[in-house]
């Protein structure tokens, strides 16, 4: 189950870091909080690019480097609570993305990131 699951979740970060870099670039920059391009020296774009590009290689690692997979969910962990401050922001300024166009969407998206947290130590955990 858990090899079942870490690969499901390599393959969406992989889909979801793709998406970021071609077709949903304009979407995922409704998740930059503002402040980050006041302290990142790049664009929301930038962010959006660069954030991408991390998600494909951590989605392609978890599959890659199975002697590191628990290196790679910690880290992959950290990922998911660093761009938290995103969907935050989202949800404070009622911006649109992805279908969260209302207030209740947005929060309830919200709840999901501990999950993500949760499915990325849990997936790479040594089996017991």
């Amino acid at each position: 189950m858990r090899t079942f699951a870490r690969w499901l979740l390599a393959g969406s970060m992989v889909f979801a870091g793709l998406s970021h870099l071609f077709w949903a670039r304009k979407e995922f920059q409704a998740q930059v909080p503002d402040w980050v391009t006041d302290v990142v020296p790049i664009d929301a774009d930038g962010v959006v690019v660069a954030s991408g590009a991390v998600e494909a290689m951590l989605g392609a690692a978890l599959v890659a480097l199975p002697g590191d997979r628990r290196r790679i969910g910690v880290i992959l962990a950290a990922f998911f609570v660093a761009v938290f401050p995103g969907n935050v922001e989202q949800y404070l300024k009622k911006r649109d993305g992805f279908g969260l166009d209302t207030d209740n969407r947005r929060l309830v998206r919200l709840f999901f990131q501990p999950l993500l947290v949760a499915w990325a130590l849990w997936s790479t955990s040594p089996k017991s």
